[in-house]
């Protein structure tokens, strides 16, 4: 009898698994934080003898490469990758054992990368789950335009001919377990539902249900701004990760703190928003340890930067590191722990701004002065519509965009209040005077504020939003 034990990595919305039988496992693309694999074999009190990739990952830094030295596993990767490690080469075909009546099975699916390789777990020759990657996800596939922009049409039809070679050649039963798709920007969509089937994905998943021509367009029709973060996964997975090091990092007081900001550094504040907003270290920036932290975190701190953790406690630090060796945010430059009163220096006063509710927003515009700030993707914007007279600025552009912001209040708003957050907190620190709008859209309309549509997509949406939001189409201040 088989098992697969799935670990999540719900930050990057991705998933690794451990399967195997009563004495021997595989590890597939296991994350950086290599433990937890390490304690789901211990409890199932089997042997990790292989380690697999499915890809180079674009979106973190694996630890297959440690898991295998440290377990002594073979470290199967597809051989079409360039890595400058030794590990044995996967071709389509290749088959190794796992347990006695287990098999795990190579098959070339490029498309996400490719080299991208399925792996296909068979009991007594039956195939009963597939590995697929980035490749067949749920309801969507892995997006194939982060390798080389020149490759991205060629990768998005061989997507397609790929999820077809898995639908087609595996009982309708197989369970499909995906690495991407559950809120990982690996993924071309988010995926419909928690668990699936090929059976299910038959006659559900884009890649199976539309001909080739019409899936291609609709993909790269749909693809959006990527983390700025992943060009570098790319190389650190091909070069080998460097073995992992959670232990505590260096303490910093409050003089610290304050020569760091004063150095240019980043120093982050992982508590809740509201309790950012409420009080703070001038020149912080929030990034809610309880969220994406690492994928935003990643996304918007230049990259190398030195970084110093302001957390809560010790438990919230550590879960931070965690969460950051995952994107190669390695070692903070030092780290504190408590509160504001503990950071600040003496007779230095914590700063704050107010939140509110797109209620409140539009009572505000009815008062004049508001500069109405949408952090959303473009992709959301499009979908969900936008307030009139908005300005649309990312929240991954903001940091290199606040210059075009319009001189006024500032009442930052995303999706659902984690982004405004972020965008706010960012504000905050470069003196701006901003209201956190800590609310869902869909409440916008509600609240009585002008809704209109986005703008044709053969229309600049960033030169049109900020003259839109400028007296006379004039360039915004």
């Amino acid at each position: 009898m088989y098992f697969v034990d799935t670990i999540e990595v719900p930050g990057l919305g991705n998933r690794s698994y451990l399967a195997g039988g009563p004495r021997g496992a595989v590890a597939v693309d296991p994350p950086r934080d290599i433990d937890r694999m390490i304690a789901a074999a211990a409890r199932r009190g089997v042997r990790i003898a292989y380690v697999v990739e499915t890809h180079v990952h674009n979106d973190y830094v694996t630890g297959g490469l440690e898991l295998a030295r440290l377990t002594g596993a073979a470290y199967l990767v597809p051989a079409g990758a360039r890595v400058a490690y030794e590990r044995v080469p996967v071709h389509d075909g290749d088959a190794v054992e796992i347990d006695a009546v287990l098999t795990l099975r190579a098959v070339a699916t490029p498309g996400h990368t490719p080299h991208h390789t399925a792996y296909v777990l068979e009991e007594a020759g039956v195939a009963v789950a597939a590995f697929t990657g980035g490749s067949l996800l749920i309801g969507t596939v892995g997006r194939p335009d982060l390798v080389e922009p020149r490759l991205t049409g060629e990768l998005a039809r061989a997507q397609h001919a790929s999820a077809h070679r898995l639908a087609e050649g595996l009982p309708e039963e197989t369970t499909v377990l995906p690495t991407h798709g559950f809120g990982s920007f690996c993924s071309a969509g988010r995926a419909a539902g928690d668990t699936t089937t090929i059976g299910r994905e038959r006659v559900g998943n884009e890649a199976l249900v539309k001909d080739a021509d019409t899936f291609v367009a609709k993909l790269l029709a749909g693809l959006d701004d990527v983390p700025a973060y992943y060009a570098h996964m790319g190389p650190v997975n091909a070069r080998g990760p460097a073995p992992v090091d959670l232990t505590p990092p260096a303490p910093a007081g409050a003089e610290e703190i304050a020569a760091r900001l004063a150095a240019g550094e980043w120093v982050v504040d992982l508590r809740r928003r509201v309790a950012f907003a409420e009080g703070h270290v001038a020149g912080a920036v929030n990034f809610e340890a309880t969220g994406q932290l690492a994928t935003y975190l990643a996304w918007l701190l230049p990259w190398g930067k030195p970084v110093t953790l302001l957390a809560e406690s010790p438990d919230q630090l550590a879960e931070a590191q965690r969460e950051l060796v995952r994107v190669g945010i390695d070692r903070p430059a030092a780290a504190a722990t408590g509160s504001p009163a503990d950071w600040l220096r003496e007779g230095q006063r914590p700063r704050s701004f107010p939140r509110g509710t797109f209620a409140d927003l539009a009572k505000a515009q009815v008062d004049g002065g508001a500069v109405i700030l949408d952090v959303r993707r473009t992709s959301e914007r499009a979908a969900d519509g936008h307030i009139a007279g908005s300005v649309h600025l990312p929240v991954h552009q903001l940091r290199d965009r606040l210059t075009e912001i319009p001189d006024g209040t500032v009442w930052v708003h995303c999706a659902g209040g984690m982004r405004a957050a972020i965008a706010a907190s960012l504000l905050d620190a470069a003196g701006r005077d901003v209201v956190a709008v800590d609310d869902g859209f869909a409440s916008a309309a509600e609240a009585g504020l002008p809704m209109a549509d986005t703008v044709p997509s053969n229309a600049p949406a960033r030169d049109a939003t900020l003259a839109a939001a400028t007296p006379n189409g004039a360039p915004a201040a």
